[in-house]
């Protein structure tokens, strides 16, 4: 697949990943950041209990890794979120919580847009605490 339909159809990915983010109570704080680490797709703010303290809910910075497929021949949107990408994703949230001073609770999610090799919509799922710090 060329870059540019690669791109496209990343951007048609995150479009529907937004949505679903949005329509599930996530705000989105911004989009495409880049830092010296790589590029967070999502970033959201959620209203959620913090059982690491008291339980009670707190506002969560979430970073969010977006992946979208066209078929399952290289495996689904979501397996292919490797040991490595995890990894990378875990130095990029580290340097954009350091950027922002996020003093909070925080996690990195994962947004799987699955698609047929004609393009239709098969599923998205959004899986919380993805990528384990």
């Amino acid at each position: 697949m060329a870059k540019d339909n690669r791109r496209k159809l990343g951007d048609v990915g995150e479009e529907l990943a937004v949505k679903v983010l949005i329509e599930s109570g996530l705000e989105i704080v911004e989009r495409n950041w880049r830092g010296r680490s790589g590029e967070l797709d999502v970033v959201a703010r959620e209203f959620a209990p913090d059982y690491s303290h008291d339980g009670r809910e707190r506002a969560w910075l979430v970073l969010i890794e977006v992946r979208t497929r066209r078929g399952d021949q290289y495996g689904t949107a979501l397996q292919s979120i490797t040991p490595r990408k995890q990894a990378k994703l875990r130095d990029v949230a580290m340097e954009y919580v350091e950027f922002t001073n996020w003093a909070g609770p925080w996690r990195i999610d994962a947004v799987g847009v699955q698609m047929d090799r004609s393009g239709r919509l098969l599923s998205i799922d959004h899986v919380r605490h993805a990528v384990m710090g």
